[in-house]
C-alpha cells in the first residue's frame, strides 16, 4: 500500500463582497416610484372628483374649504412630483455624465411621499377652518424638495463643464 501524502493545511480566507450601488438603480427607482405615484395621484383626482360629482357635503360643505384646497393640493403636489421623478429618471439615463448621490435620490422621494401625503392628511380632520395636524408633513417635505432641486441642479451645472 502505497502511503498518502497529508493533504496541505487548508487558509482560512474570508471574502467581503461589496455590492456597489449600481448607477442603474437610482434612475430606475425613479422611474417605478414616478409611475406608481402617478398612478396613486391620478386615483386620488377621480375619487375627489367622485365626491364633487355625488355633492358628498363632507368634501362641498360650506364649512369645508380648507379641506376641499388641501385636498386639491395633495392631489396637485403629488401628480406633479410624481413627473419631477419620471423627469428626473429620464434626466439621469439621457446623460451618463449627470450624477446624483444616493442622498439626493432619497430626498426627492421623501419629498414626494411628505410634501403631498401631509395635505391629504391634513385634510381629513379640519378644525374651524385650520387643517389636522398632518399638515406639518407638507413643510418637511417641502425642505426635503429644496435640497433635492438643489442638488439636482449643482450636478447638472457640473455636467456641462
Amino acid at each position: 500500500m502505497k502511503k498518502r501524502e497529508p493533504h496541505p493545511p487548508a487558509r482560512a480566507s474570508v471574502a467581503v463582497v461589496v455590492a456597489p450601488v449600481s448607477s442603474d438603480s437610482i434612475p430606475l427607482r425613479h422611474l417605478r416610484f414616478g409611475w406608481w405615484s402617478l398612478l396613486v395621484w391620478l386615483v386620488v383626482g377621480l375619487v375627489l372628483e367622485i365626491l364633487h360629482g355625488f355633492k358628498v357635503g363632507w368634501y362641498l360643505d360650506v364649512g369645508y374649504e380648507t379641506r376641499r384646497l388641501v385636498f386639491t393640493l395633495a392631489h396637485t403636489h403629488g401628480g406633479a412630483l410624481a413627473l419631477v421623478n419620471l423627469a428626473a429618471a429620464a434626466c439621469l439615463r439621457a446623460f451618463p455624465d449627470l450624477k446624483i448621490d444616493a442622498a439626493t435620490s432619497k430626498s426627492l422621494l421623501a419629498a414626494s411621499v411628505l410634501l403631498p401625503v401631509g395635505f391629504l392628511l391634513g385634510g381629513i380632520v379640519v378644525h374651524q377652518g385650520d387643517p389636522g395636524l398632518g399638515i406639518l408633513l407638507s413643510p418637511v417635505g417641502a425642505l426635503f424638495l429644496v435640497f433635492a432641486i438643489a442638488r439636482l441642479a449643482l450636478a447638472a451645472h457640473r455636467m456641462s463643464r
